[in-house]
């Protein structure tokens, strides 16, 4: 296939890599001509970079850097184009004088593909003489690397034209997913249940960034942490995301953005490109904080509430037979003792609640996590009323491991509904799960998006089935009505298929499915 790209910077570069590196002529084009220049003289450097690692053979690099054609003319004619990737700058009137003038210099039958992540396909198309021609291919930078597209059909593209980028996608070794035409598309979209959720922990002052970050990659097993994300990516870029994709869903509370945002944006403190963000970068900066060290009487007896609840009765007894393989005493009996430390298990709910409820010490009662680590983390939640030695001693015990001899991290956390995993869990699993019942995208494409686009350990729909749908509706449940806030409110997605038995990876049977 003959390709054009418009546009030579970061992503047209990454872009006509990854095509003339896979058997396609890619002609590249800018309206700065240096810009194509540079763009040529780095693809080259990335397949010698590629032949050097044993990924490439010298000859396919020559092949390769032989298929790229720089233009002198973005617009210059060109009769055998069969598709245009337009990879501009995020502005509509830009991109709509592009196709534009592509529109008069390049024959009906080439196919155009905007780049673009975060404007409406539709509205880009519609600027067009024939709207029909146009779709999103939504790539991810660095493009050789991150190997998911993400394909846009808008409103009036003609039906062939997603079937084609698909197979031109995967042709080349990426995966294709097809997204709506709605705000964020698929992968942003589903960014926001962890960074929005994140925000709102530390705007409820449940823990300092590096707590949250320690929690979100040591707990669920995430590679970086909300806020060393927001850094990496740039607050100013992410605050943006954010807006625009809650005015795009008209305000949905789910999305909601923090008001910690626009003040952190205006000082300038975006992350590692200022040196600056939620953490210090450059010469001189030490990164995040150290944790405390353990101080407390880790001799100290434990009484763990055990509710005889399923969400959390298989964790009760998993954390009593590690605390006893670690030598700690854990008392058996209905009321604790004088001296023991009591921790209780939440799932969606506060220590206070179990505190009044239960009539529970509350200086030295403390919840715990009750989802499985995926690192050697514990995690201490402690009330207003809680004494401070009593909780240095519950974090001591927490720390002593499982009998392996090796300790446990402890992080300590103001009570909240659940926990901070748990919200963060079940912020991501929602809005996937609000992304799937909309049918904006199929659960399977949700999930390899986010994994393979986000670097989850698993999609939003897989991860909230390994929790499982019943248990997961009642997180959701616990965690609405101990907050009354709407973002916790449970899915239908959720809800229907815990009633039902169905997984949450199950995407069921549709009216369309009984028309044929």
């Amino acid at each position: 296939m003959r390709i054009r790209i418009v546009g030579a910077g970061a992503m047209g570069r990454g872009i006509a890599q990854w095509a003339a590196s896979t058997g396609h002529t890619v002609e590249l084009a800018d309206v700065r001509p240096e810009a194509v220049r540079e763009a040529l003289g780095f693809v080259a450097s990335m397949l010698d970079r590629a032949v050097a690692k044993g990924r490439m053979s010298a000859a396919d690099r020559e092949a390769s850097v032989a298929r790229l054609v720089p233009l002198a003319d973005p617009w210059a004619a060109g009769p055998d184009v069969e598709l245009v990737i337009e990879a501009v700058r995020e502005d509509l009137e830009t991109k709509a004088e592009v196709f534009g003038k592509l529109e008069r210099a390049l024959p009906a039958s080439a196919v155009f593909a905007t780049n673009t992540s975060s404007l409406s396909v539709t509205r880009i198309a519609a600027t067009l003489q024939d709207p029909t021609r146009l779709a999103g291919l939504h790539f991810f930078n660095p493009v050789p690397l991150m190997r998911i597209v993400e394909v846009v059909p808008g409103a009036a593209t003609r039906p062939e034209i997603p079937a084609l980028l698909t197979a031109l996608v995967e042709g080349c070794g990426h995966r294709a997913v097809t997204v709506a035409d709605t705000p964020g598309f698929l992968v942003n979209h589903a960014g926001r249940g962890l960074v929005t959720e994140a925000l709102a922990l530390l705007e409820e002052s449940v823990a300092e960034p590096a707590a949250i970050d320690r929690i979100a990659r040591d707990v669920l097993g995430l590679r970086m942490g909300p806020f060393e994300l927001m850094d990496l990516t740039g607050l100013d870029v992410t605050a943006a995301v954010i807006d625009s994709i809650w005015q795009g869903f008209r305000h949905e509370d789910r999305l909601r953005p923090s008001f910690l945002t626009p003040n952190r944006v205006a000082a300038g403190l975006h992350g590692r490109k200022t040196g600056r963000g939620w953490y210090a970068y450059g010469d001189g900066a030490s990164g995040p904080a150290p944790e405390s060290p353990v101080t407390g009487d880790g001799e100290r007896p434990v009484f763990l509430v055990r509710g005889g609840r399923p969400e959390t009765a298989a964790y009760e007894e998993e954390l009593a037979g590690a605390l006893e393989a670690a030598g700690v005493r854990v008392e058996r009996g209905a009321r604790p003792s004088a001296e023991a430390v009591v921790l209780v298990p939440v799932w969606g709910t506060a220590v206070s609640a179990a505190v009044a409820a239960d009539g529970l010490p509350r200086e030295r009662t403390f919840g715990v996590e009750v989802l499985p680590a995926a690192g050697r983390r514990r995690v201490l939640a402690v009330t207003a009323a809680g004494d401070a030695t009593a909780a240095r001693d519950a974090r001591a015990v927490l720390a002593r491991g499982s009998g392996d001899g090796e300790p446990y991290a402890v992080s300590v956390v103001r009570d909240t509904a659940g926990s901070v995993a748990q919200r963060l869990l079940s912020s991501v699993v929602a809005v996937g799960c609000s992304i799937a019942e909309r049918s904006l995208a199929a659960p399977a494409d949700i999930d390899l998006a986010v994994t393979t686009g986000l670097g989850y350990p698993a999609g939003p729909l897989a991860w909230g089935e390994r929790v499982g749908a019943v248990r997961m509706l009642a997180l959701q449940r616990a965690l609405h009505a101990t907050t009354g806030d709407p973002r916790h409110r449970p899915t239908r997605w959720v809800t229907e298929r815990a009633a039902l038995g169905l997984a949450l990876t199950d995407p069921g049977t549709s009216p369309a499915d009984c028309l044929g």
